[in-house]
């Protein structure tokens, strides 16, 4: 039985989510897109949702591109088709839009009034495969480059090519395709348009789980293989290393040149579920309680993430100095921050040298100031919002 307490914390949680999420967006098909190949997984047209600018905003224009993981094999590729990350025919026609994609100003003050955009995300390899041939067994399609290519010149022609300010953001496999189709971003924009790009929990770290197995090295490898994705990465990368080693953005952002902000945490949930401690290398569930709940954790896994922290910030600042680069690493145990209205911009929000979220990516887009913070260790930041999971949440890779 619910205590008055808990039933006014969930009536007041309630009234949150409804007033940040006031907006539902329509779907839009991209009908053309079949004809040159541009689909999903399952073949079926790609997909975005739109809310019109106005104002001073009417010529700017913010791209968020979903995430969702990928897929490595045809067995899980297929699972996937049969989804709304595989097929538009899966997603939900009206889409709430809050957080970074607020229309109210109280909630998103310096997007509001923008061309805000979300790209469903449906082929599996952030926006990179093209592979020509589709196996009639299957039905599989890997057309993930097509695909971005074909939403951003429908976008175009609906006036982004008129765009003052143009940024294309994402969050987790969506953060790693923004930063990775960054340039190819720039490049299809007038030089006169302001273009920078924020990739949101997409900094996956090339490293060791636990076991001592480069686990995530050799699921991008298969990624990339699967996908026919080399040709579609970024050459200033494919022309030093092997194109699986693109995937991690350590190897690819020094060498961006449109201006990118790096949203992180650096206890991030994902990765620590995910590279760090993935099921083949906890087979018997050491990490499982911890992985739900950062508070569950032993001394002895803080300390093995603790090390990951380090490797990750010096991944991080390996990048070199960048006058034009900002940069928000807090050590919250999260994934996703652009997307969730208490992180992005509220009363209670993360923050750094006393700034949110929002204003920091703000203040970086607007050239107001240029932030670039990384926070201290676990457990020092009182205002971090660490995940809390259950087991039936996403399964790991």
């Amino acid at each position: 039985m619910f205590n008055f307490k808990q039933w006014l914390i969930l009536l007041v949680c309630s009234l949150v989510i409804m007033n940040t999420e006031g907006l539902f967006v329509n779907i839009t098909f991209v009908r053309n897109a079949v004809a040159k190949g541009a689909v999903c997984l399952d073949g079926s047209p790609p997909a975005y949702h739109l809310d019109r600018g106005s104002g001073t905003g009417i010529n700017s224009w913010l791209i968020q591109l979903e995430g969702g993981g990928w897929c490595n094999n045809v067995t899980n590729c297929i699972s996937r088709m049969h989804t709304r990350l595989g097929s538009s025919k899966k997603m939900v026609e009206n889409l709430a839009f809050s957080a970074i994609l607020s229309n109210k100003k109280q909630y998103n003050p310096d997007f509001y009034n923008w061309n805000r955009v979300k790209v469903r995300y449906c082929d599996g390899s952030s926006f990179t495969g093209d592979v020509q041939a589709v196996n009639p067994a299957t039905n599989l399609h890997f057309r993930g480059a097509r695909v971005w290519l074909a939403v951003m010149q429908e976008l175009l022609a609906k006036g982004m090519i008129n765009a003052e300010n143009a940024v294309l953001s994402g969050c987790s496999a969506g953060g790693l395709a923004s930063l990775m189709h960054c340039d190819s971003f720039r490049a299809l924009l007038p030089m006169g348009t302001k273009v920078k790009c924020l990739s949101d929990a997409g900094f996956f770290l090339n490293t060791r789980d636990v076991s001592g197995v480069q686990y995530i090295k050799s699921y991008f490898e298969d990624v990339v293989t699967l996908h026919g994705s080399a040709k579609n990465l970024p050459r200033s990368c494919t022309s030093r290393l092997t194109p699986a080693m693109c995937f991690f953005p350590q190897y690819v952002a020094r060498q961006i040149r449109t201006p990118l902000f790096i949203l992180n945490a650096a206890y991030d949930s994902w990765q620590i579920k995910n590279i760090l401690a993935p099921r083949a290398a906890d087979p018997y569930g050491k990490w499982q309680s911890c992985q739900l709940d950062i508070k569950n954790c032993h001394p002895s896994q803080i300390k093995v993430m603790q090390d990951f922290r380090l490797e990750f910030l010096s991944a991080v600042i390996g990048l070199g100095r960048s006058s034009s680069r900002g940069m928000f690493i807090d050590s919250c145990y999260t994934h996703c921050q652009t997307e969730t209205q208490t992180s992005w911009f509220w009363q209670d929000s993360p923050i750094l040298n006393r700034t949110t979220i929002a204003k920091a990516v703000g203040d970086w887009v607007y050239d107001r100031t240029l932030f670039q913070k990384i926070d201290c260790p676990y457990p020092c930041n009182p205002t971090c919002h660490h995940r809390v999971f259950t087991p039936l949440d996403a399964p790991p890779i």
